[in-house]
């Protein structure tokens, strides 16, 4: 089941699976943000990931000399979170390790993801608490999906992204497993915009280990319409669209794919977070719509 919250300028609505984002309306314009999930190009809007973010090497990683699985970017996307906390304008959905989960996650968590909405602004928290008796090894990231072209009467082309900062920054490519591959190639050089077009997605995500910039925007100079995405504290950055779509997602990570000469033990996984017993971690992005 849908959940919906609303204020005087926003409409947002999440699905129970995956506590996913699945509408940003601006009800003053009627403007929706985000990707209507067309399955000829990709079949989902904002995926949450946890309890890795990218792909493993061989979809497998070592903890106290076992083995286990996982797909890329982990199971919480595909996981019905309960809905544990609803106000006028937030909404919170809890997952929690179960037999389940610890056949290929092997440690105790509670996982929480809120939304709360301001104005015109979307505020997205991840709350991830240790609810077991050793160290608890995890990544955590976002994957939301924004329309571009934003209106009508626009191309995909007539958008680019503003850089809060002027970067220079690579882009570490992947393999066609979706590994890092050990040399970053050039993509901005002193720059702060970034144009957008459909061949710049087609060798698969820009991925940045070391963007200076805290916040990311989807603009053109032919709408007064557009987004700003905030990301403090999120080290590595993904920004990605499916073969010809109309969407861009911005994917702030607290972790990032294996690379492919990874050891595959988790606790030596690039970016990995690692949380006591009983101790919280939390991480916030945002969306300014305008």
């Amino acid at each position: 089941m849908n959940t919906r919250i609303s204020n005087q300028i926003l409409q947002i609505e999440i699905a129970s699976k995956g506590a996913e984002l699945q509408s940003i309306i601006n009800k003053e314009t009627g403007l929706e943000y985000l990707w209507n999930a067309d399955p000829a190009f990709w079949n989902k809007k904002s995926p949450v990931l946890f309890p890795i973010v990218g792909g493993l090497k061989n979809n497998t990683y070592n903890y106290n000399n076992k083995s286990y699985q996982l797909s890329r970017h982990g199971f919480a996307r595909d996981s019905f979170f309960e809905l544990i906390a609803q106000t006028k304008n937030s909404v919170t959905y809890t997952l929690n390790s179960s037999e389940a989960t610890l056949k290929n996650y092997p440690f105790d968590f509670s996982f929480a993801v809120t939304y709360t909405i301001e104005e015109n602004k979307l505020i997205c928290t991840y709350t991830v608490k240790n609810t077991g008796g050793e160290t608890m090894f995890f990544s955590c990231g976002a994957h939301p999906a924004f329309k571009v072209p934003l209106t009508d009467n626009t191309d995909f082309t007539d958008w680019y992204l503003q850089f809060s900062v002027t970067e220079n920054a690579g882009i570490w490519p992947l393999s066609a497993e979706g590994l890092i591959l050990k040399q970053a190639i050039p993509c901005l050089n002193n720059i702060n915009q970034l144009a957008l077009s459909k061949p710049l997605f087609y060798k698969d995500a820009l991925v940045f280990k070391d963007l200076q910039s805290t916040s990311i925007a989807i603009v053109s100079s032919k709408s007064k319409h557009g987004l700003t995405m905030q990301f403090d504290g999120f080290p590595f950055y993904g920004i990605w669209s499916a073969k010809d779509a109309d969407f861009v997602c911005l994917e702030p990570w607290c972790g990032i794919a294996d690379s492919i000469d990874s050891s595959g033990e988790l606790q030596e996984k690039e970016g990995i977070q690692n949380l006591t017993p009983q101790a919280t971690w939390e991480r916030s992005w945002s969306v300014i719509l305008f």
